[in-house]
């Protein structure tokens, strides 16, 4: 089994495969004034299962296009729709974020949480921005430092993983320069680390140990990999968050 393949396997079963909550989505839908009363056409890119998509359903008027590149996820997304009865307003699509196949000016929303580093900041608020009508919405949480210095041994770290880890003035300034308005910027608390990604990815690693043990090593690596991950975060959580950011298109 290829790491992808185990990666998938591994995250596919958690409701989130990444840091996030229902109390920040809310937040970043106020932040960005979406009102119920209004129609919306909404894209979620890098969905995963869909725990933002379904809330976003839930919370607004909306027809949402829900991306991911993997077919597993999509999968899930569906089933949890369906069972949530939500499926006449979410609209899965396979496709990779760097290909989308949408017409210029043909939504109200982009969402990404916890997914626009897989193309990088900077090129998805650029290539993304003319998906959007004059005057839409940008919603994107990105991995952010949240003080201007830091341990070496965390500098090396994501400097490795994400070279576009930044703080958010940097990020800000990011939209300001791609033709966005910045309407607003928080910090995802730890809760939405902790309670909400880690400790549930934690609880599953025995599980998939077990489902893949004709795979030991591959499957041993993930784990130490997502454990020091883990560890980093929990050493260094004052250094470093996914910040929430609301921007609106301009012209």
């Amino acid at each position: 089994m290829e790491d992808l393949s185990l990666l998938i396997d591994l995250h596919k079963r958690n409701r989130r495969q990444g840091p996030g909550g229902e109390a920040e989505t809310r937040q970043a839908i106020a932040l960005a004034n979406l009102q119920k009363s209004e129609p919306l056409r909404i894209a979620d890119i890098g969905c995963g299962t869909g725990a933002s998509t379904l809330q976003l359903a839930q919370s607004l008027n909306a027809e949402i296009t829900a991306v991911d590149f993997l077919p597993d996820f999509i999968e899930i997304l569906k089933g949890n729709a369906a069972t949530e009865g939500l499926s006449d307003k979410i609209k899965p699509l396979v496709c990779s974020m760097e290909q989308l196949p949408f017409a210029n000016e043909e939504f109200d929303v982009l969402w990404s949480e916890g997914a626009i580093y897989n193309i990088g900041f900077e090129k998805g608020v650029q290539e993304w921005r003319r998906f959007l009508k004059p005057g839409g919405i940008l919603v994107a949480s990105e991995i952010t430092w949240t003080t201007n210095t830091r341990p070496d041994e965390l500098q090396h770290y994501w400097d490795a993983q994400y070279s576009e880890i930044a703080t958010a003035s940097q990020k800000i300034k990011i939209l300001e320069h791609s033709g966005y308005s910045p309407i607003g910027y928080f910090v995802l608390p730890q809760v939405c680390w902790l309670e909400n990604y880690y400790h549930p990815l934690r609880a599953a690693f025995s599980d998939f140990l077990k489902r893949n043990n004709d795979d030991d090593e591959s499957a041993a690596s993930i784990v130490e990999a997502e454990e020091l991950e883990i560890a980093l975060y929990e050493k260094n959580k004052s250094y470093y968050s996914y910040g929430m950011y609301v921007a609106q298109k301009l012209g």
